[in-house]
C-alpha cells in the first residue's frame, strides 16, 4: 500500500479537517446553488485554497478536496465542457496540494518535525449530493450498479490522475452505493487507498436502512479500505454506531461529525439537537476509546474547532 497506510502506521492519532461549504458561507459566500462549494472553483479557486490553509494551520494531517459536490454531469449542467469538467476535478486536487506547500513553508523547524507531510485525500461524495434534493441524508434513491460506478469513475480517475494520496468516500447514505464503489476500486482502481465514512439517522442503520453490521463486513473485506466511520451524523448516534462496526471490523475507525446541529435536507434548516451536550474534543476523546484514530468535522465546524482536536489530543 501507499503514502495513507504509512501515515497509519506512523501515527496513532491523525487529524482530519473540517466543514468546507459551510465555512465558506460563515465567511460569507453563497453556496447556495446546486454546485454548493464548488461553485468557486469556476471563478474564485483562490477563497478554496484559503480554507484549505486555515485547516493546515489549525492542525490538520489529512486536506480533503472540494470535489465533494463536484462531478461531470453537475459540471456540464453549468455549461461547461466534459474535458473543462474533468480539468477542474484535478484542479481540486492541486488546489489542496498548493495549500499544504505554501502553509508548510511558513512553520518552523521545531513545527514541522512535529508534524508529519500531510495527505490530500480526494472527495467522493454520494450521487445524492449531485441530485442536491436532500436525499444525501436519507438514502432513498436508487441506481443501478453500472449507473452508481458511470457516475463516480470519471471523479475517481481525476483525482488519483492529478496526484490525490487517498480517496475519501464520504457521506454515503445507501448501502447498493458504497458496494458499488468498492467493486469499482478493486476491479479498476486497485492501487488505490482510501477511508469509507457514512452517514447515519439512527442507531444501527445508515440513512436508507442498510444495517451496519453489513457495512462493516464490507469494509472488512476491502484491502483498499484502510479505516472506515462515519461523519455528517449527529454526535450522540455514533458511539452505538460504532460498537455496531467494531462486531465484525477490526479496522481503525474515524468520526468527523457535524457541529452538533442536525441539518433538515428538505428545507435546508439546521436546527439544535438537544441530546448534544459535549464539544466536539469531549466526544472525539470517548470515541477514542471505541477505536477511533482519525478525528475531524463536518458541516458547521471550523477551523478553530479541528485547532483544538489537536491540541486537545495530540497534547
Amino acid at each position: 500500500m501507499g503514502k495513507f497506510k504509512d501515515l497509519l502506521d506512523k501515527q496513532e492519532i491523525i487529524i482530519l479537517d473540517g466543514a468546507l461549504g459551510t465555512e465558506l458561507e460563515s465567511l460569507g459566500y453563497d453556496v447556495s446553488g446546486k454546485l454548493w462549494s464548488a461553485q468557486y472553483l469556476l471563478d474564485q479557486p483562490q477563497i478554496i485554497q484559503n480554507v484549505h490553509e486555515s485547516y493546515v494551520r489549525a492542525g490538520s494531517d489529512i486536506i480533503t478536496t472540494s470535489s465533494y459536490q463536484a462531478s461531470i454531469p453537475a459540471f456540464v449542467e453549468a455549461g461547461l465542457t466534459p474535458e473543462k469538467s474533468y480539468d477542474l476535478l484535478k484542479e481540486t486536487v492541486f488546489l489542496a496540494r498548493k495549500a499544504i506547500e505554501n502553509t508548510w513553508q511558513a512553520l518552523s523547524p521545531e513545527e514541522k518535525n512535529q508534524r508529519p507531510r500531510l495527505l490530500v485525500a480526494g472527495s467522493v461524495g454520494p450521487y445524492a449530493a449531485y441530485l442536491a434534493d436532500g436525499s444525501e441524508y436519507t438514502g432513498d434513491y436508487q441506481l443501478s450498479e453500472e449507473e452508481f460506478q458511470d457516475f463516480h469513475r470519471p471523479r475517481i480517475q481525476a483525482l488519483l490522475e492529478a496526484g490525490s494520496d487517498l480517496l475519501a468516500i464520504e457521506t454515503i447514505p445507501n448501502g447498493a452505493e458504497a458496494e458499488a464503489i468498492l467493486r469499482l476500486l478493486a476491479e479498476e482502481f486497485p492501487q488505490a487507498e482510501a477511508y469509507l465514512s457514512f452517514v447515519a439517522q439512527s442507531e444501527n442503520a445508515i440513512s436508507d436502512g442498510t444495517k451496519i453490521e453489513e457495512l462493516g463486513n464490507l469494509a472488512q473485506e476491502s484491502p483498499q479500505v484502510l479505516t472506515v466511520g462515519f461523519n455528517c451524523t449527529a454526535p450522540h448516534l455514533i458511539a452505538p454506531l460504532l460498537d455496531g462496526l467494531r462486531q465484525v471490523c477490526n479496522k481503525p475507525f474515524l468520526t468527523y461529525p457535524n457541529s452538533g446541529e442536525t441539518y433538515n435536507g428538505l428545507t435546508k434548516i439546521w436546527h439544535n439537537d438537544p441530546e448534544q451536550e459535549r464539544s466536539l474534543l469531549e466526544n472525539s476523546k470517548l470515541w477514542q476509546n471505541q477505536g477511533v484514530r482519525l478525528f475531524g468535522g463536518c458541516c458547521r465546524t471550523q477551523p478553530e474547532d479541528i485547532a483544538q482536536l489537536a491540541r486537545g489530543l495530540k497534547d
